[in-house]
């Protein structure tokens, strides 16, 4: 036997015994993190324990009790729940959440990909139109929805007179008054101010592809539109899709345009479910009722993520 091989075997108990030392101490091991990796994640532990974990936790206490804001509290078991199966407001409420999810879902995509193929190149203007496509999104809802309230005032409003100069209307319609009229406003206002995430969201995905696909399907003959159909969006299909559960989610809880432009009137013809929670919580002062709402709400919100997901990932 070499003297090299008589060596190595003399140092390879030695080997072990260090190995064995790193491993105690949590160097070196992939299943085992050190205290250092403890170290480093447990803020982010930290926060999602105090902030939604705890949080989360006391809103189930909460559901299970009638917890009137103001008075005595008393525990009611699985009453909150059990009467959400015949509450036929909040039902409306879902129907009518469910509708403006399907009217706006779409035009938000569509516009989006069309701002992301008008500005997705470097050509001459194309930052500043970046910037005011992007505008309305940064300014708010809540902001957008305010001027709207001004905007759509009868006789007053700029809406009602460009309307009246272009022979559409009269100039008189009260907006914010009429169930289906409040609607379609306020989907013309959240296609407007939310296409414009959308669009950043596409156009950051569509700048990452190599033009050398676009230059050898021009070689082949393909138009832009075939281009578009066989490049662009199976390249896209995970950015498409979160941007398209960003903007259900987003949809499904709906409230602050709803609440600032017609506070879910005329009655509760725009009441969406946010808002009816919102309702029972602070006007009608049931905060266990509406706990149980927010959670079985969330529980909704998970499983349709969850779905989309499911649907709209790209083939392996």
């Amino acid at each position: 036997m070499s003297t090299r091989v008589r060596g190595a075997r003399r140092l390879d108990p030695e080997l072990r015994k260090a190995a064995a030392a790193r491993r105690r101490a949590g160097h070196g091991s992939l299943t085992h993190p050190s205290r250092t990796g403890l170290l480093l994640v447990s803020p982010a532990v930290l926060f999602v324990g105090v902030f939604v974990l705890i949080p989360l936790g006391f809103a189930l206490v909460i559901s299970l009790t009638n917890w009137p804001l103001i008075g005595t509290v008393k525990f009611s078991g699985l009453k909150n729940y059990t009467a959400i199966v015949s509450d036929a407001a909040f039902a409306k409420s879902v129907l009518y959440t469910l509708l403006y999810t399907v009217i706006v879902t779409g035009p938000i995509l569509v516009l989006g990909y069309a701002l992301a193929v008008l500005v997705r190149r470097k050509r001459r203007g194309s930052t500043v139109l970046r910037t005011v496509f992007f505008l309305p999104f940064v300014v708010g809802l809540s902001t957008l929805s305010f001027v709207t309230v001004l905007e759509a005032q009868p006789d007053s409003g700029v809406i009602n007179i460009v309307l009246r100069e272009l022979g559409i209307t009269d100039g008189t319609t009260a907006w914010l008054v009429d169930g289906p009229l409040a609607t379609g406003l306020i989907c013309v206002l959240v296609i407007w101010a939310v296409s414009g995430l959308t669009m950043m969201l596409l156009m950051a995905g569509m700048q990452a592809i190599p033009r050398d696909f676009y230059e050898s399907a021009e070689l082949d003959g393909a138009g832009w539109w075939k281009q578009e159909w066989e490049i662009t969006i199976p390249i896209l299909r995970r950015t498409i899709a979160m941007a398209v559960i960003i903007s259900v989610i987003g949809s499904l809880l709906a409230f602050s345009q709803f609440y600032i432009l017609t506070r879910g009137g005329p009655g509760t013809d725009t009441t969406t479910v946010v808002q009816y929670i919102y309702n029972r919580a602070f006007v009608q002062l049931q905060l266990g009722a509406a706990t149980a709402l927010s959670i079985v709400l969330v529980i909704v919100i998970g499983l349709v993520t969850a779905a989309q997901f499911r649907l709209l990932r790209e083939k392996e």
